[in-house]
């Protein structure tokens, strides 16, 4: 395993080389995100609660796991194995596909609410969408540079 390990962009960053490498950039970007996400979530009025307990069990779960996994990566425990490339990529499809059905049933929730509601709450929903739209790309394109690191590792 180490002849594929040494051959560029298969192993896992560490320090700060995170913020340096593709895909793993865009853990601060899926942080910023999902946290936004989280937000508008837990302040929004959704007329489904059922929807809003998913869509915040995604937020937070997606937040808490990808800051844990800057974290560990950030501090090196991966310690160059090959099981951290297939954690990372597992991950993250994972959470591309729990994110894509958090924004498609926050983005129905939405749609229903139009009349009956205020204007800043149906805004604030809307806006909670789109950033849900804008983390489920984030997760789906670290989720594609992953596993095409994982082939290769």
């Amino acid at each position: 395993m180490a002849p594929a390990a040494a051959s560029g962009g298969s192993t896992l960053p560490s320090g700060f080389a995170v913020f340096t490498t593709f895909p793993d950039l865009l853990f601060f970007f899926e942080f910023v995100f999902g946290g936004l996400v989280w937000i508008l979530v837990a302040s929004s009025l959704v007329p489904i609660p059922l929807i809003q307990g998913w869509v915040m069990f995604v937020s937070v779960f997606c937040f808490l796991a990808t800051t844990t996994l800057l974290v560990l990566y950030i501090i090196g425990a991966h310690g160059g194995e090959t099981s951290w490339v297939t954690l990372d990529a597992a991950y993250h499809c994972v959470a591309a596909l729990f994110y894509l059905s958090a924004s498609v049933l926050e983005a129905l929730a939405t749609i229903g609410m139009q009349e009956g509601y205020t204007y800043k709450q149906y805004h604030e929903n809307i806006s909670a969408v789109v950033f849900s739209y804008v983390a489920t790309l984030l997760y789906v394109v670290h989720a594609v540079f992953s596993l095409i690191r994982w082939k290769s590792s």
